[in-house]
């Protein structure tokens, strides 16, 4: 089992398939130019499937495929089937638009849920958030998930005087649809722009639900990091995700790995560890890989340990977000 000095077990491993987009959402990546990782300096897909191998047989027992956009990576394909073979719950993150595409091998590897990231309900909006207008599609393909009996999860990150309005359209999406609602505090990434005061916290946003529904909260589990709640006479729910506000560092079981091999502890660290080179070389990673783990800080990458309000983003040191894989 892979272990921290805290005693945290890791048994969910995010891969990031590529820092490349469709989308080109402000709060996600740096700028509109944005000089996406060479091919040759990604993963490929045979290097996944190895290194994926390896912390499987190790105890991880989920792993969720992240980006970018990981279903614009033209061999996706390929490392979602290989991937489907492990003994393993397989998900994803994605921003929606290429579900149907891909809506085959999702079925063959069985996944079990995907996440779909997506700010805003209305069309106008999505265009000026995303620079992109791909906002029929992606609730045509949500339907799609749906129809197709998939456990579909849609994520908003919260930001104040850009989607605080939409709080309670959200909660309506829900009466009709099965889909949980996953409402993200604002996190500061490098090159986001971000603030506190944009930050809509856990209380902002339970507060603007309470004011038009009646909610009950749902059993938790030990390493969710979703708080979730019900509504009577909805098919769907909500939850919110409060990384800042309310931090779930002691139950932390996530590992990351970039689409350029780099492991992260954490999503918060500036720090990161090349596991694609000693690979290359023919390497033994398994060393290197529980050493990183066993380094992890004890809350937010050792780079967030105090309120959020007072946090400096000068001095955060991390990738962008589109670069982490999410």
């Amino acid at each position: 089992m892979l272990t921290d000095q805290f005693g945290r077990t890791h048994n969910y491993l995010r891969i990031s398939l590529t820092d490349n987009c469709n989308l080109r959402c402000f709060y996600c990546m740096p700028e509109e130019n944005y000089d996406f990782t060479p091919h040759s300096k990604l993963m490929q897909a045979d290097e996944i499937d190895t290194i994926a191998k390896i912390f499987v047989k190790h105890g991880v027992t989920k792993i969720r495929l992240t980006g970018g956009e990981p279903f614009v990576r033209k061999d996706a394909s390929k490392i979602i089937r290989n991937l489907g073979k492990l003994p393993v719950q397989l998900t994803c993150t994605t921003n929606g638009i290429r579900i149907d595409d891909m809506l085959p091998e999702i079925i063959q590897s069985d996944f079990q849920s995907i996440n779909i990231s997506l700010d805003t309900l209305q069309k106008e909006k999505f265009l000026k958030i995303t620079r992109r207008d791909y906002f029929d599609r992606v609730l045509r393909n949500i339907d799609l998930l749906l129809q197709h009996d998939i456990k579909t999860k849609i994520n908003v990150v919260a930001m104040k005087d850009i989607n605080d309005d939409e709080i309670s359209d959200f909660i309506a999406f829900t009466k009709d649809h099965p889909v949980e609602v996953r409402f993200i505090e604002f996190m500061p990434f490098s090159g986001n722009k971000w603030s506190s005061n944009q930050v809509m916290t856990q209380k902002d946003i339970l507060d603007i639900i309470r004011e038009k529904y009646d909610f009950n909260p749902l059993p938790i589990g030990f390493h969710d990091t979703a708080k979730p709640y019900s509504i009577d006479g909805h098919k769907g729910s909500f939850s919110i995700i409060s990384t800042m506000s309310e931090p779930f560092c002691s139950g932390c079981n996530r590992i990351r790995l970039t689409a350029d091999g780099k492991l992260k502890n954490c999503l918060f660290s500036k720090k990161e560890t090349d596991l694609l080179t000693p690979l290359r070389n023919g390497e033994d990673i398994l060393p290197i890989i529980q050493s990183t783990i066993w380094s992890k800080a004890k809350t937010q990458g050792g780079q967030l340990n105090e309120q959020f309000e007072k946090i400096n983003t000068a001095i955060i040191q991390n990738r962008s977000m589109i670069n982490i894989g999410g």
